[in-house]
């Protein structure tokens, strides 16, 4: 007996399991073309729920009440949108129906119960929708006679996979025709047995479907069945979603229509459906159902990370909990307290509230006084939105009412965009001096940690109240938080109680990996002693000092700055369809100061068009002047974020203003010179990940930091692999040469695609005549072997684009290659065990260091990551270890560089001047790539070095006797030089 793979058999299986969970079959005929309704379904259930109304209409309309109910009812939803006419109903001649009866909030009322569970669920099979035409939808959902749910459904084994339901969506399927128009539907499906995905808005090919997906090890998809399971890893779609109390709800609660607003408030006239997320519905539903069990006096961490659509799930989370009853027909809580961490109220968290308020009133914000407030909690307002500089007088007053229950929503900690805030949280005793702007790396808390702080401190003051139940979102819960606020598990350890991974949004799309082209800049300098005598300074105290003095050298900040501007001009400007922007996170406020005034130095000399902005709390004196934010700018510093959106700002200068908290979706490139660790590197970094449209990856080039204390920020919240060691670019040609050792194409066919790709006039279908034949050459091969020379391309295409990032080609075959094996790739049949198409593109890239003085592969764990508990300090310190200051110059120079004295500088310096005037050359640098510039070099500083026999025969001795520091110290030589030459060199390279 031969095992039935078709699709047909999928299709099967999934209606079996909804009939059994009270879905009737319908047949395709039954369906009305014209109306798109089931029409004996919408007249079954008013009859058995409504029969008084409907004899009330039937007495207009007489034999007719039938057609023109029917009629009335689909220009109804053809009006107003299916879910507006299935939660109010509609009216006919004076008589109104409901659509459908949702669940009571108790179940006091039996005849409430009773009509809830008279609602008709059909699933219809190949339904042919079009009036004139034979087009069907694999499935559709019926809800009393009205569409709810379209799906098309793949099955692999017949060679087609989730990604073809979403290519028939957008390309098969016209989204003119009523059933398929705009709110007609509250969802269209796209399924196969690994992968689900859903939109609610049908457009052709700009249609966006998102994962529906329960993720698999922190990551996108689904678990896969174990060989001692049955179904699909799909299956919780019918068998959960798609259940009788499920649709009900989705309908009642989650399904919202919202109108797009401006930042300002201004409503855009754009209207779009709201449809939950896997986690966000998983995430609802089970705090719902823990608290109707529990009941209140619990706290719940919930670890969702940026991208998760935070926003959404608090605002469902409130409205569910402001309705919930326990078994016993109770209100569980009085109360819904949603506190957000901005003064002035988030105007989205905000209005999405209202948005998903259904009865008039039931929300209420309270941004002004505390009075205001108070009088709130003690009137049992429904939900109330307030801030969390309020949380002090909240946590005093729902103590002081024991009678009432509250649930306290408490939404993650951000710093303010504009600083002012902070500024309520600690007093300022006195101006700031110069060292006080040098010195805040590790200063005061920001103001994300002072607010965590008062709630920390606020909820270990006064315990675990009885009568509140607390939901604390985060994305990068401390050691504290996880502690207050996690679920306490069997083995003693702390866990939260949902997580949505940072690994699981960025492999679904929904932000970028900020990591995965990060490169570490390590710079070299050198401390020479100047001083007759050695003094003695506390070692820790003299190395910091000595550090401190090198970077905010002018030197030091211009050379960093002239990297910046370089990068930024080559590497950065174009991308985002030519509307990126940088931030340069600074380590101090004179730090920002300097850069501020070295950046528009440059871009001035460079006559660029570009504009710098700077963030920075206070006033800063250096030199003798004073500086501030407002004052460097030109502008008030509360349009700072305002003026940044304009095309010509392009950098952002900041020290700790703007470093959380600040959301720029045009922010592609972030320069580090700061020290990030833990918690602040992730929230530092992530200012990057916002997706935007053309925005298709990030860049971080850092200056301070190791990329192994990157991995043990990132390691607890993002749980995959972020860098990989130093890529060589020659492992192009090393690819190129395996991909040309198959028997699929040659030569002749890559300089016939070029001959067609590069020329402004090629039409698509001359691509697809070159590509065609290659394609079929690949599908002759055995399947072991198409999976190699896939593999082979993909990993072209994905090293090439990574580094042309850092890097600019010379050898034009590369990019021949690379466009001709991208295009390739996109005709080859995928195979069933490949992620989507979707998610591919947004981890296309590999990571990479560019540093010239080692390598290593960096990951992070894949496994659970734990955060070590607060330790407090011990009873003693140890004494400073006193050193001379030669010593502590000898451990810098060991540390940071070659060791050179005050006589091999002075040598250095003739060396480097010979160089500089050597025409032959300059001539070189000027017309060769930078391979060849390195063999002309290599011969002028051999030719040098012997010149230096009489006048430092030490160091010449040095360099020919020892070979490794030989090579050390002309690669100085030959950097110093290339940074001296930076502008000649990247006109060759653009």
């Amino acid at each position: 007996m031969n095992i039935d793979i078709s699709e047909r058999a999928f299709e099967q299986a999934i209606e079996e399991t909804l009939q059994e969970r009270g879905y009737r079959r319908v047949l395709s005929e039954a369906y009305d073309r014209s109306l798109c309704l089931i029409p004996d379904e919408v007249v079954s259930f008013l009859q058995a729920t409504q029969i008084r109304e409907w004899n009330r209409l039937k007495e207009h309309y007489g034999d007719r009440v039938r057609g023109n109910f029917l009629r009335r009812l689909a220009s109804e939803i053809e009006r107003r949108g299916v879910l507006d006419v299935l939660r109010k109903g509609v009216k006919d001649r004076g008589c109104k129906f409901r659509l459908a009866y949702f669940r009571p909030s108790s179940r006091l009322n039996e005849e409430m119960q009773r009509l809830y569970e008279a609602n008709h669920f059909s699933v219809v099979r190949q339904l042919r929708y079009e009036e004139k035409g034979a087009r069907s939808l694999d499935l559709a959902l019926f809800l009393n006679g009205v569409p709810v749910f379209t799906a098309e459904l793949k099955n692999p084994l017949t060679g087609q996979d989730v990604q073809d339901a979403v290519r028939q969506y957008k390309t098969n399927r016209d989204p003119r025709h009523p059933l398929l128009t705009y709110r007609h539907c509250l969802a269209h499906f796209a399924v196969d047995p690994n992968f689900v995905y859903v939109t609610t808005h049908l457009k052709g090919t700009d249609t966006r479907f998102l994962p529906f997906n329960r993720g698999y090890e922190d990551g996108a998809g689904n678990p896969p069945m174990s060989p001692t399971q049955t179904g699909y890893s799909t299956s919780y779609l019918w068998e959960e979603t798609w259940g009788r109390d499920s649709v009900l709800e989705l309908v009642n609660r989650f399904v919202h229509e919202v109108r797009e607003e401006t930042e300002s408030g201004r409503k855009t006239g754009q209207r779009f459906l709201i449809f939950p997320r896997y986690h966000q519905l998983d995430c609802v539903r089970r705090l719902v159902a823990d608290a109707m069990d529990k009941g209140t006096g619990h706290r719940y961490l919930i670890q969702h990370s940026a991208g998760s659509g935070k926003t959404y799930t608090i605002a469902w989370l409130a409205h569910r909990l402001s309705t919930l009853h326990d078994t016993d027909d109770r209100r569980v809580f009085d109360s819904i307290v949603v506190i957000t961490d901005r003064k002035a109220l988030d105007h989205q968290l905000q209005t999405t509230m209202l948005h998903f308020e259904q009865t008039p009133g039931v929300v209420e914000n309270i941004d002004q006084t505390s009075r205001q407030l108070k009088e709130a909690l003690e009137l049992g307002k429904t939900i109330i939105v307030t801030t969390l500089q309020k949380f002090p007088v909240i946590a005093r007053e729902v103590r002081e009412l024991p009678g009432r229950r509250f649930a306290l929503i408490v939404d993650e900690a951000h710093s303010s965009q504009s600083g002012e805030s902070a500024k309520g949280l600690k007093t300022v005793l006195a101006a700031p001096s110069l060292e006080d702007a040098a010195d805040e790396e590790t200063g005061a808390a920001t103001l994300e940690e002072e607010l965590e702080r008062i709630v920390l401190e606020e909820m270990e003051k006064r315990g675990q109240l009885p009568n509140v139940s607390t939901f604390a979102f985060t994305a990068t819960p401390k050691s504290k938080t996880l502690e207050l606020f996690g679920t306490k598990r069997p083995d003693g350890k702390f866990a939260p109680y949902h997580r949505y991974s940072m690994r699981q949004a960025i492999e679904e799309g929904f932000i970028l990996d900020v990591l995965v082209n990060y490169t570490t800049y390590q710079s070299y300098w050198r401390l020479i002693k100047k001083i007759e005598t050695d003094p003695h300074y506390e070692k820790s105290k003299a190395n910091y000092l000595l550090k401190r003095f090198v970077d905010l050298h002018p030197h030091a900040i211009d050379k960093k700055a002239q990297i910046m501007v370089g990068h930024f001009r080559e590497m950065v400007m174009e991308r985002i369809n030519g509307k990126a922007k940088a931030m340069i996170v600074t380590r101090s406020r004179l730090h920002a100061v300097r850069y501020k005034i070295a950046l528009d130095k440059q871009l001035a000399e460079l006559k660029n068009p570009f504009r710098t902005l700077v963030a920075f709390s206070g006033t800063v004196e250096d030199g003798g002047r004073s500086y501030t934010e407002s004052g460097m700018n030109g502008l008030s510093e509360a349009q700072t974020a305002k003026t940044f959106e304009r095309s010509e700002y392009r950098f952002l200068i900041v020290a700790n203003k703007f470093q959380t908290g600040f959301d720029q979706p045009l922010l592609h490139t972030m320069y580090v010179d700061k020290k990030l660790e833990g918690v602040n590197a992730v929230q530092t970094l992530s200012r990057l990940n916002r997706v935007y449209p053309g925005k298709e990856d990030t860049m971080v080039l850092d200056f301070e930091n190791e990329s192994y204390i990157i991995k043990e920020g990132f390691d607890p919240y993002y749980r995959t692999t972020i860098l990989s060691e130093e890529t060589d670019p020659n492992l192009l040609y090393e690819i190129q040469n395996r991909l040309e050792a198959y028997p699929i194409f040659g030569q002749d066919d890559l300089n016939h695609f070029a001959r067609i790709f590069y020329f402004s006039d090629a039409t698509q279908d001359q691509i697809y005549s070159v590509l065609r034949p290659v394609a079929e050459r690949y599908s002759s091969l055995h399947q072991d072997e198409q999976n190699d020379f896939r593999k082979e391309l993909t990993d072209y295409v994905r090293l090439y684009v990574f580094l042309s990032q850092v890097i600019s080609f010379a050898d034009p075959d590369l990019d021949i290659m690379y466009q001709f094996c991208r295009h390739l790739r996109r005709l080859l049949p995928s195979n069933e065990d490949m992620l989507p198409l979707e998610v591919q593109q947004n981890i296309d890239m590999e990571s990479f260091r560019l540093q010239q003085t080692g390598s290593g592969k960096i990951e992070l764990d894949r496994g659970v990551n734990e955060i070590d508990p607060i330790h407090t300090k011990s009873g003693h310190e140890t004494l400073e270890e006193m050193e001379a200051l030669s010593r502590i110059i000898a451990d810098l120079n060991e540390r940071f560089g070659i060791d050179l004295g005050p006589e091999h500088q002075v040598t250095l310096e003739q060396m480097m001047e010979r160089l500089e005037e050597d025409r032959s050359l300059e001539h070189a640098v000027r017309v060769n790539t930078l391979e060849n510039i390195r063999l002309t070099f290599n011969y002028k500083v051999e030719e040098i070095i012997q010149e230096i026999v009489d006048s430092n025969f030490d160091l010449y001795k040095r360099i020919t006797d020892d070979p490794a520091f030989g090579q050390m110290f002309k690669e100085l030589l030959f950097d110093l030089y290339i940074k001296s030459n930076q502008t000649a060199i990247a006109r060759i390279d653009l």
